[in-house]
């Protein structure tokens, strides 16, 4: 259940942000011109040693090219068809995306993964997401038949049993912008709070849907989506890996973990190739 008082919560913080953010605004064209390197490549096919293609999903406040600037080539040279969607967009909010209704943002996974598919040949693909991106595809797995078009899920710092307000609120430094662009008509942060009518409707019956394998990948120093564990999915077919099992020096918080941590990105590669996985440390940062 939402708190009584989640709406007021809502707008006093925005009007608190309003008078911070517009002095740290990154201007439009800054984000537009960043490159794509090397992915969504549409005339890419993949190989007999990585037969999927991989979609990446954006965070809240992401969008298709800045959240996998370093993910995204890290994929590519390792021989990866690597595709990348923007979603959850509002009218007049540029750049920032994933603020739209989640169901609404699933059923734009869904057109995205046939486009993939029918450009690639493939019949499934692998989908890797942060954040909000690792938990909306599991709307998708669930309800509009996704779980027959996709072998992997790999979330990273989901928020796959919701979150605070305040837990959402503590994206929008890492957003320069982002602050003087909300409104209380921001269905997809609701959607995104802990005990909210999509998340408990996600994980009703279950947190999977068989034939899909699912990897979750945290850090405990994760300040957004709280307490860490709750991102941890339950399931037949589901490997939870906390980042500093695997580097216990990895200080990597929520947003870190999913756009420039190169430990967490050895177990994604593990997680979409598990038959040659190597062991993921510390040194997997450098290699």
């Amino acid at each position: 259940m939402l708190p009584r008082n989640w709406k007021r919560a809502v707008r006093s913080l925005t009007a608190a942000l309003l008078l911070t953010a517009a002095a740290t605004a990154v201007p439009a064209a800054a984000h537009a011109a960043a490159p794509s390197r090397g992915w969504n490549n549409y005339s890419c096919k993949p190989s007999a040693a990585h037969p999927r293609p991989v979609v990446l999903v954006h965070g809240t406040f992401g969008n298709s090219v800045d959240n996998w600037l370093v993910l995204a080539p890290y994929l590519v040279n390792r021989g990866y068809c690597v595709f990348s969607l923007d979603y959850g967009q509002l009218p007049g909010v540029p750049l920032f995306n994933g603020l739209g209704p989640i169901d609404k943002s699933a059923g734009q996974l869904d057109t995205f993964v046939d486009k993939v598919l029918a450009a690639t040949g493939a019949p499934k693909a692998d989908l890797v997401g942060h954040s909000q991106g690792g938990m909306m595809p599991r709307y998708y797995l669930k309800f509009l038949g996704g779980a027959a078009k996709v072998n992997s899920l790999v979330g990273i710092a989901p928020d796959n049993h919701g979150t605070t307000l305040n837990g959402l609120t503590n994206l929008l430094p890492y957003f320069p912008g982002a602050g003087d662009l909300l409104t209380l008509a921001t269905p997809g942060l609701a959607d995104q709070m802990a005990g909210s009518p999509f998340i408990t409707k996600l994980n009703q019956g279950g947190d999977t849907v068989p034939g899909v394998h699912y990897t979750v990948i945290a850090t405990k120093y994760d300040e957004v989506v709280t307490p860490y564990g709750t991102q941890f999915l339950s399931g037949p077919d589901v490997h939870n890996v906390k980042l500093q099992d695997l580097c216990a020096v990895d200080l990597s918080e929520h947003v870190a973990i999913g756009t420039i941590d190169r430990v967490a990105f050895h177990e994604v590669a593990n997680a979409l190739d598990p038959a040659h996985a190597t062991a993921t440390t510390c040194a997997s940062a450098v290699s």
